[in-house]
């Protein structure tokens, strides 16, 4: 009986050690400044949508402010649309200000990045990804 108290205490510290970090991790990312977007970047509406998808290649991130994997996602799409030529682009919807395109294209969780060529989904990634992979499947569209 004397054993089971002790792991029962050991998992209970390694419980509490691994929320403490995670909490201290997420408020150092709160307190982290917004990356700026690139000048190349499309900021997305539910007004403009359709219109800046239309007959290009457009991997658009949904994002919101307080989600901590979307901003570290912030530099590697500004990377992304750096490199970018002709009809390919980036771009961004803030699912707190254009919720009705979340729900439109069944956005469950974020960063949810989907990937349209002439104004048709041809895929979807969700969570962090890297830039070579961002590249790749904008290349491959």
């Amino acid at each position: 009986m004397k054993i089971f108290f002790i792991i029962l205490g050991i998992l209970l510290l390694l419980i509490f050690a691994f929320f403490s970090y995670m909490y201290r991790f997420q408020a150092k990312i709160k307190k982290s400044p917004m990356v700026a977007d690139h000048k190349e970047i499309l900021t997305l509406t539910a007004k403009n949508f359709h219109q800046q998808i239309k007959g290009k290649t457009v991997l658009i991130d949904f994002w919101a402010a307080w989600c901590a994997p979307c901003r570290m996602m912030a530099p590697v799409l500004n990377e992304v649309a750096a490199e970018l030529t002709g009809d390919e682009r980036i771009g961004k919807v803030d699912i707190e200000q254009h919720q009705s395109l979340a729900v439109k294209y069944n956005v469950r969780s974020i960063p949810t990045m989907i990937l349209f060529k002439n104004g048709v989904e041809v895929n979807r990634f969700v969570g962090i990804k890297n830039k070579s992979f961002l590249l790749k499947q904008i290349r491959n569209a």
